[in-house]
C-alpha cells in the first residue's frame, strides 16, 4: 500500500467522529458562533453578481405590471394569483398543484445531477444571508479576527456602539424587506396606502408585517446558517438523492492528503506529503462552519468559498489550483477529468422539458372559463308542449380584455334560451359573471330522463370561447 493510502486511511480514522455532531455546536449542545472571514476570489465575484441580479429583481418586480396586472401576486386572501402577469383563480387549482408537482421533480432531478448549488447560488437564505446581512456585518464590525475579538471583549463604549448600530440596520432592513414582501401578497398599492393610512387603521395586517420583521431579523441575526443544517430538510434530502455522479464541491483527498504545514523549497511528493498545507483557510471562510476536507456533509451549501480560498493560497506556494473543485465523487477517487456526461445531458434535457411542460399549462387555460349547474333542488318543468331548466351560469373572463359574449346550445338541436336580463353579456377582463337561464327544448327532442347537453359560450366574432357539458332534465320515459 503507498504512503498516500496510508496517510488517508490515517486522517479518515482520526476524523471519523465528525458526521455524529454538527459543526456549530459543542459537544454539550451550546451554540457555537461561526465568524467566516470574507471571501474574495473569482467564484465569490460570480455569485454576487447572481445574488446583486436576483436582488434588484426581488425589489423590482412588484412594480412590474403586465397588460394591467401584476408580474407576480399571490394574494391568498383575497384569491387573486398572478404569474408572469397571467391571471390564476381557483378553478386553475390543479396547473398549480401539477407545477407544484413539476417544481419538486426538478428539484429532485436537478439535485442528482448538480448537487446543491442551488443553494449556494439562488437561495433566499443565502443570498440574504452572505449578500445583505454579512456585507454589513462585515463593514460594521470588520472581518473575521475583529468579529472574534469584538466578540471577546467587556461591553465598553466601541462594542455597545457597534452592535447597536448592527442591530438598528438589520431591524430597518427586515423591516423593509418585509414591506417588499408584502407587496407580492396584497400589491404595492395597497402597502403604500397602510403605509400611508397608519396602523390604527390597519392594526391586524400591521401586527402581522412587525411579527414577520421579527422573525426574518431573528433568522438573519441570530439564527442564521443554522436554518441550513437544522431546519431546511433539503440538505437531509441531497443525501438521498446524489451519488458519485453528482457534481459538488469536493476536496480532491487523493491529491491533498497528507497534509502538513508548508515549507519552503521542499519537495513534498519525495517526502510523501499532499497537496494540503493544512492551512485551514478552507475552513475559517466556510459560512456554515465546516471542514470540506472531512468529505461530503450535509451543512455543506456549496457556496464556494473555500474553493476560492484553497486556490488563493495554492497560487502563493506555487502549487495547481483544484485541490477544492466542482467534481463528481467519481472523478476525485478516479482523478479523471471532468466530462458532462450522457446521464448528465439526458436529465438536463428532461429538466428543459418539465420547465416547457410547467409554462405550457400556465398559459394554455384558455382566456375563459363558463359553467352551468342547476340549481340546487331545482327540477324541470313542461307547458305548451315544451320542457324547461333553470341554469346558474358563471362566466370567468380570465384575459385583460373586455368581451361581448353569447349563449348558445350546441346539442341537442333546437333550443330556445331566455335571458334573466340582455342576450348578450358584456364581461370585463378578469370578471367573473353569475346569472340565470333557463333552456327549453321540444318534448319530441327530449328522449331520455336526463339528456346531455353541451352548451357553447361565443365571442363576438362567433369564436366559440369555452364550452360546459352538462345534463338536462325531463320527464321518465319507458322504453318499448
Amino acid at each position: 500500500m503507498n504512503t498516500t493510502s496510508n496517510n488517508f486511511q490515517a486522517q479518515e480514522t482520526a476524523y471519523e467522529d465528525f458526521r455524529n455532531s454538527v459543526g456549530t455546536m459543542h459537544e454539550t449542545g451550546e451554540r457555537k458562533w461561526v465568524y467566516p472571514r470574507k471571501p474574495k476570489g473569482k467564484y465569490t465575484n460570480y455569485r454576487n453578481y447572481v445574488s446583486y441580479l436576483l436582488l434588484a429583481l426581488f425589489f423590482s418586480l412588484p412594480f412590474v405590471k403586465i397588460n394591467g396586472n401584476p408580474f407576480l401576486l399571490f394574494n391568498v386572501i383575497d384569491r387573486k394569483f398572478f404569474i408572469f402577469g397571467q391571471p390564476f383563480y381557483l378553478q386553475d387549482f390543479f396547473i398549480l398543484a401539477l407545477g407544484a408537482v413539476t417544481s419538486v421533480i426538478f428539484v429532485m432531478l436537478f439535485t442528482v445531477v448538480f448537487g446543491r448549488i442551488f443553494c449556494g447560488w439562488l437561495c433566499p437564505q443565502t443570498i440574504f444571508m452572505e449578500s445583505v446581512f454579512r456585507k454589513i456585518e462585515y463593514l460594521i464590525e470588520g472581518d473575521r479576527n475583529k468579529q472574534m475579538k469584538l466578540d471577546r471583549q467587556e461591553w465598553n463604549s466601541e462594542k455597545i456602539r457597534k452592535r447597536v448600530i448592527k442591530w438598528s440596520v438589520f431591524a430597518l432592513l427586515s423591516v423593509i424587506i418585509t414591506n417588499f414582501m408584502f407587496m407580492y401578497i396584497a400589491g404595492y398599492e395597497e402597502v403604500f396606502r397602510i403605509i400611508m393610512e397608519g396602523p390604527a387603521d390597519h392594526s391586524l395586517k400591521f401586527l402581522g408585517m412587525i411579527a414577520f420583521a421579527v422573525t426574518f431579523y431573528f433568522v438573519f441575526a441570530w439564527l442564521r446558517e443554522q436554518v441550513c443544517t437544522l431546519v431546511c430538510p433539503y440538505g437531509r434530502l441531497q443525501g438521498v438523492l446524489i451519488d458519485k455522479q453528482t457534481i459538488n464541491v469536493y476536496y480532491d483527498f487523493k491529491r491533498g492528503e497528507g497534509r502538513s504545514k508548508w515549507r519552503n523549497n521542499e519537495d513534498r511528493k519525495a517526502v510523501g506529503k499532499g497537496d494540503c498545507i493544512d492551512c485551514h483557510q478552507c475552513v475559517v471562510v466556510c459560512p456554515t462552519g465546516i471542514d470540506i476536507r472531512n468529505g461530503q456533509q450535509l451543512e455543506c451549501v456549496n457556496c464556494t468559498a473555500c474553493i476560492d480560498a484553497c486556490d488563493e493560497v495554492m497560487e502563493k506556494v506555487g502549487l495547481p489550483k483544484g485541490l477544492i473543485r466542482y467534481a463528481t465523487e467519481a472523478e476525485i477517487e478516479n482523478q479523471d477529468q471532468f466530462r458532462f456526461t450522457s446521464r448528465m445531458k439526458a436529465t438536463t434535457v428532461m429538466l428543459a422539458l418539465l420547465i416547457g411542460f410547467l409554462g405550457f399549462l400556465m398559459y394554455d387555460r384558455g382566456s375563459m372559463e363558463a359553467k352551468f349547474i342547476k340549481p340546487a333542488g331545482s327540477t324541470f318543468f313542461i307547458k305548451d308542449g315544451k320542457i324547461t331548466n333553470t341554469f346558474i351560469y358563471t362566466l370567468l373572463n380570465k384575459s385583460n380584455e373586455q368581451k361581448k359574449l353569447t349563449i348558445k346550445v350546441i346539442a341537442p338541436q333546437n333550443a330556445e334560451i331566455d335571458f334573466f336580463g340582455p342576450d348578450e353579456i358584456i364581461l370585463k377582463g378578469d370578471q367573473i359573471l353569475r346569472g340565470n337561464i333557463n333552456i327549453t327544448f321540444p318534448e319530441k327532442e327530449i328522449r331520455l330522463s336526463k339528456q346531455n347537453m353541451t352548451i357553447g359560450v361565443f365571442d363576438e366574432k362567433g369564436n366559440m370561447t369555452d364550452s360546459f357539458d352538462t345534463i338536462f332534465e325531463g320527464p321518465f320515459q319507458l322504453a318499448f
